[in-house]
């Protein structure tokens, strides 16, 4: 499905509930899974990743279970086949999943004392799987592994003989997600913490998580929306973001006060207001170390207000849906936005910006978030094309129905751009 977008013709003002979080939705899936007895969640994030992972636990004497381009379902997984004695499955993705590394987290669950062999290439999906119990005990890892990693290990934990006591060398990439997980796993009733670079797992049974688990509204989904209410100067009201949230991606709210947005938190009719606010600063320097999911709405973000950047913190970008980084530079170059790649996990634009002879057709790449952070685009070029828009149902399945609320037009991207001629 490819979409035309064209943008509201009046002040943007709208009000919406975001998607429930994918990330707190999956701990709680697995975490309830590795609970004795416990019954089915009833109120999940609704998205192809959950539906996924709700399939592969519906039956849990399935052989081979494919989680299409599902990766945090394919690493939750991972460790949670690993640890039940008697099952045996091939798991399996979709063809870029097959291509994005697992090696890390097979080797440590290896030595854990996991089963588990390549069914294909050697450190990638598909893997085959027996589960056993599992001894436990010390285990290091190179901090800057995908913090999804360190997350499947630490919620198996419980389960292991020893417990799990993991030290993490370096910079710790994407510590809230690690921390949201211990949080998550402790209202469970586990003896878990993070003291330093060292998370420390004790054994033990998980509690069955309240009903309807409480899951909060996805902040990362919420990335797009400060995106719009900065180009747009229009105002958004959200229902269901938390100001505590456990969420890392919170920091959105600090983020976007300075490139043009309040976050105002009881706004007259209840809910969170973002509000345009014409103070900015001149220029964007970010580490996105610890919410690396942000990268991409707040670059178009940027290059849309001409706010040269330099971000950091971006090295487990490349091993996404698709290499981020890369897919930017590609989409940005046809809006005259020239990105260059410093280094691994930076990048930077010095403000300059090429003419456009043309209105660009964006490529997603299968990557929902890509989808979105381009969507915007058409508040400063009327008419862009998203191609394969659907993809964002991987995430935010109402994300182009509350695009149409907010007052876009979308229209069949397969089909000229209308003219006052031929309008209705």
């Amino acid at each position: 499905m490819n979409l035309r977008l064209l943008p509201p013709e009046d002040f943007l003002q709208t009000r919406l509930m975001l998607p429930l979080s994918k990330s707190m939705s999956a701990r709680a899936l697995i975490i309830n899974a590795l609970t004795p007895g416990a019954a089915p969640l009833e109120r999940v994030a609704e998205c192809d990743d959950t539906d996924a992972m709700r399939h592969a636990l519906s039956d849990p004497a399935r052989k081979e279970v494919n989680i299409g381009a599902a990766g945090t379902t394919m690493r939750f997984l991972t460790a949670f086949y690993a640890c039940q004695p008697g099952l045996e499955v091939t798991l399996d993705g979709s063809e870029r999943m097959r291509q994005r590394p697992i090696g890390v987290l097979v080797e440590a669950l290896r030595s854990l004392g996991a089963d588990i062999e390549y069914a294909g290439e050697e450190g990638f999906p598909p893997l085959h799987i027996r589960g056993r119990a599992l001894k436990g005990g010390d285990l290091t890892l190179e901090a800057s592994v995908s913090s999804q990693f360190i997350s499947a290990l630490l919620m198996a934990a419980p389960t292991m003989a020893d417990g799990l006591r993991l030290h993490l060398e370096g910079e710790i990439v994407s510590r809230p997600y690690i921390l949201m997980t211990l949080k998550m796993m402790a209202d469970a009733g586990i003896d878990c913490e993070l003291y330093r670079e060292t998370a420390t797992v004790k054994p033990g049974t998980y509690r069955p998580l309240p009903q309807p688990v409480e899951i909060e509204g996805d902040w990362s989904a919420a990335a797009v929306w400060y995106e719009i209410t900065a180009i747009s100067g229009g105002v958004v009201t959200i229902d269901n973001l938390a100001e505590d949230s456990c969420q890392g991606d919170r920091v959105l709210a600090r983020i976007y006060s300075r490139m043009g947005v309040d976050t105002e938190w009881e706004g007259e009719d209840g809910g969170t207001d973002l509000c345009a606010n014409p103070d900015a600063d001149a220029r964007a320097d970010i580490d996105f170390s610890e919410c690396p999911d942000l990268a991409q709405c707040v670059t178009v973000t940027c290059a849309m207000l001409g706010y040269p950047f330099r971000f950091t913190g971006l090295q487990t970008l490349s091993i996404k849906e698709t290499d981020r980084i890369e897919a930017l530079r590609r989409e940005l170059s046809k809006v005259g936005v020239e990105i260059e790649v410093e280094g691994p996990g930076i990048i930077s634009w010095d403000g300059r910006r090429r003419p456009v002879t043309e209105l660009p057709v964006f490529d997603t790449y299968d990557d929902h978030r890509m989808a979105m952070c381009l969507a915007p685009v058409a508040l400063f070029m009327p008419g862009v094309i998203i191609r394969d828009a659907q993809v964002v149902s991987k995430s935010y399945p109402e994300f182009w129905e509350h695009m149409r609320d907010a007052g876009f037009t979308l229209l069949n991207g397969d089909a000229p751009l209308p003219t006052p001629e031929t309008e209705p």
